[in-house]
């Protein structure tokens, strides 16, 4: 969008400068374009630089034109000189595409601040337009703070004005010398010393009718220093921190810069004009007669559509801006131009989300200072702003704290769902707030209550108390703070009733005030409060019976040897840890027997879940493994037949991991199956390994699972660990870094030669422990010989 924005602005342009090519000369529209290509061409600048200068600085024609199609018989345009350094023609044509975007004096400014200034080493930029008095107006400015602008706003008429000497006399002043300069100029910026150098260039030309394309009636035009030229309207001045003479490119490129600025400035003029007719002098007739301050605003909308400002089409006698004019005279003038330090105020955000949404904007209260009777006078005033057709309407209300402070009593009542009443005993009259009525949900028109008659209000059973306190209050003057109830069409309220007593010199009571508060949201929270922690001590109450009862279960089914055991030779050591969170015991289990042909058997099962549920699967799966295995049941068919038991047992979605290992004294072999349960753990001589998982899936995952056994041929001195997930499992993280965080530690243990089972588990083992462990650790003794 922008990019065609900028190509739409540039034929624009274009096609201005040929319509006034073509006026001038009488050619045809190709023959205008061939004199503004060879006219640009010859000086060695763009095209558009050339159709800016056209439309800025294009004389009449020195001779008659003989014909349409000889444009080199054309008389010559009025002759600019070529730039010749290649930066600056460079400048200059970057310069005259950023023209094509500008539509403000403002505008101008900051353009060329950012495409000149820096070429010549200027700070700031202000562009000047002649009053009709004689006098300058800052109608653009870029690079000098809002300050500087307001106290520079308006130039009088007066002698020693740089910028006034060079519109008279259409030549650029050049202030290169400060000491010297300030003896003869009033210099401009607070301090002087701010600004080492300046540059004030008169555009010739700017601020012409833009009806007439920019042509001049006058031949003897030629540029800058030319005695025959008009009067110019503009001057822009280029402003430096540091001092001394402009170099002649400087200079070159200055003068070439405020030429093609001719141009814009007349097509958009150097000020904003009222509108005139019977209409606009009918609305301003209207705003004369207005008692505050205000102002009509015509919305400016910049290239992109965007609300860049805001133009005076009509303004209250009282309405006074930043600079001291008021009424009439602001007419025309620019919001911010009026008024600088909206734009960084609420006040601005205001009128655009009014102008946008229609939404009227009161802002916060502000003190001004008027003259009323020929004296000052501090007064409070809230910028209001409304809409009005497709401008704004920005006035200044004179503010009364009262009014806001009874606003916000009334914000306080509806906020608090409270109401204030008062009931003079001595008179009967009776002040109720409009709240109060609506809290009662009684019609204003009834009247209010007699505070005697307010206990016929509530429930019965709340009569007896809400009249207690009424009586104490009337007779005594005690204050009170009672709740009671209502019925209301919306259903039961609970409401608090607060007064107190003004008593005369006597003590007697005369008068009572108070307020009355609907406290139904609160009460209704409260009471589902109790509720639901009545439900929760409940619920509490049965997880912690049931966990006391599966805990003593499980200690019945799971005895806890309390000294290592010998079992075929082996030595053996359990350790069993229930989780240190939660309600719920789990159902972790192990086994580790002495058969009846002499053979170990070691078990370790963890069963998927907590509670009652996961303690009676534990003992079904525990004692049906010892007895299958002790009948003569190998370890894959023992597995087979639990995980069908599992599958069809009254939890049918309950799943469970198990290691079945059975050890022969005689050969120290250790013949092992598993499903879905974690390897076990082998040390020797001080090396670390998992053995090797035969096959074997989760019981009661399938109806046709597949297992398989492994061995390992054990040796003196050897340690193995069955354990389950818990030892090694931690939230989010992958099992496997539990499985070598077991195993470091292990082996850490065997180099040390220590290998305490309760060393490990602290080891490994976090603080806050999440799930059940269960280990058995067992070692072949050194001096076994048994074969």
């Amino acid at each position: 969008m922008d990019r065609l924005q900028d190509v739409a602005a540039t034929s624009a342009v274009i096609e201005r400068a040929k319509g006034a090519v073509m006026a001038r000369l009488g050619c045809t529209p190709d023959a205008a374009h061939d004199t503004l290509v060879q006219r640009a061409k010859a000086a060695q600048r763009t095209l558009l630089e050339e159709c800016w200068i056209t439309l800025g600085t294009l004389a009449p024609p020195r001779a008659p034109a003989p014909g349409p199609h000889a444009p080199d018989a054309v008389a010559p345009l009025r002759a600019v000189p070529p730039a010749t350094a290649e930066d600056v023609s460079v400048s200059l044509a970057r310069l005259a595409r950023s023209l094509v975007r500008v539509g403000a004096p403002q505008d101008l400014a900051r353009c060329l601040l950012e495409h000149v200034a820096p070429d010549v080493g200027a700070d700031a930029v202000l562009l000047y337009a002649r009053l009709p008095a004689g006098g300058l107006e800052l109608i653009g400015h870029a690079g000098v703070d809002d300050a500087l602008a307001v106290q520079w706003q308006q130039v009088p008429p007066l002698a020693g004005i740089a910028p006034l000497e060079a519109l008279r006399s259409g030549e650029p002043r050049w202030l290169e010398d400060l000491s010297a300069d300030r003896k003869r100029y009033l210099l401009i910026g607070e301090p002087p010393e701010r600004w080492g150098s300046r540059a004030w260039l008169p555009v010739l030309g700017a601020g012409d009718d833009p009806g007439t394309d920019g042509l001049g009636d006058d031949p003897g035009t030629d540029g800058f220093g030319d005695s025959g030229a008009e009067e110019a309207a503009v001057v822009i001045g280029f402003l430096r921190r540091v001092g001394g003479p402009f170099t002649p490119r400087s200079r070159e490129q200055l003068e070439a810069a405020v030429r093609l600025c001719a141009a814009p400035l007349a097509m958009f003029g150097t000020r904003q004009e009222p509108a005139v007719g019977s209409a606009v002098d009918a609305v301003q007739a209207v705003f004369d007669r207005l008692p505050v301050p205000a102002v009509l605003l015509t919305p400016v909308r910049g290239p992109s559509g965007s609300v860049e400002d805001f133009r005076v089409d009509a303004a209250t006698v009282d309405t006074v801006d930043s600079t001291g004019r008021s009424g009439r005279r602001l007419i025309g003038l620019r919001l911010l131009e009026c008024w600088p330090t909206i734009a960084a105020e609420m006040l601005w955000h205001g009128c655009l989300d009014t102008l946008t949404r229609g939404t009227p904007f009161t802002g916060e209260p502000v003190a001004r200072q008027r003259m009323v009777d020929g004296e000052a006078e501090l007064s409070a005033f809230c910028a209001h702003v409304e809409r009005l057709g497709d401008g704004l309407v920005l006035s200044g209300l004179p503010f009364d704290p009262s009014d806001r402070q009874e606003q916000r009593l009334a914000d306080v009542q509806r906020l608090g769902n409270l109401g204030w009443a008062n009931w003079n005993l001595a008179s009967g009259d009776i002040g109720w707030s409009s709240q109060v009525f609506t809290i009662f949900e009684r019609d204003p028109a009834l009247g209010a209550v007699q505070l005697t008659d307010l206990p016929e209000l509530a429930l019965p059973e709340d009569v007896p108390g809400l009249a207690r306190a009424v009586g104490e209050l009337v007779r005594l003057g005690r204050p009170c703070d009672v709740p009671f109830r209502i019925v209301t069409r919306g259903g039961v309220r609970h409401l608090r009733a607060v007064a107190e007593a003004v008593t005369d010199q006597y003590g007697t009571p005369v008068e009572v005030h108070g307020f009355v508060q609907d406290l139904t949201a609160q009460r209704s929270a409260e009471l589902a409060l109790v509720a639901s922690e009545r439900a929760m001590l409940t619920q509490h109450g049965v997880l912690q019976a049931e966990r006391t009862v599966a805990a003593r279960l499980q200690d019945a089914l799971l005895p806890l040897p309390k000294e290592p055991v010998q079992l075929a030779g082996l030595r053996v050591e359990v350790a069993y840890l229930p989780a240190q969170s939660g309600l719920n015991v789990g159902g972790d289990w192990f086994s580790a027997i002495q058969l009846p042909d002499g053979e170990a058997l070691f078990v370790v099962g963890d069963v998927a879940g907590h509670g009652m549920d996961a303690v009676a699967t534990m003992a079904q799966l525990r004692f049906t493994a010892k007895g299958m295995v002790i009948t003569g049941s190998s370890l894959t068919g023992a597995l087979n037949r639990l995980s069908a038991l599992l599958l069809h047992s009254r939890d049918s979605h309950g799943t469970a991991t198990m290691v079945l290992a059975r050890y022969d004294p005689a050969e120290r072999r250790l013949l092992w199956a598993q499903a879905g349960h974690p390897p076990p753990l082998l040390v020797r001589d001080g090396a670390v390994r998992y053995l090797d998982r035969p096959a074997g899936m989760l019981l009661g995952a399938s109806d046709t699972p597949r297992y398989g056994e492994a061995e390992c041929l054990l040796r003196p001195g050897d340690r193995v660990l069955l354990y389950t997930d818990g030892l090694v499992e931690r939230p989010a993280e992958n099992i496997d870094r539990g499985l070598e965080r077991l195993a470091g530690a292990v082996a850490a243990q065997a180099v040390a030669g220590t290998a305490s089972l309760d060393r490990l588990l602290g080891a490994v083992l976090e603080a806050e422990q999440r799930d059940d462990v269960c280990v058995l650790d067992i070692r072949v003794p050194e001096d076994d010989t048994a074969r």
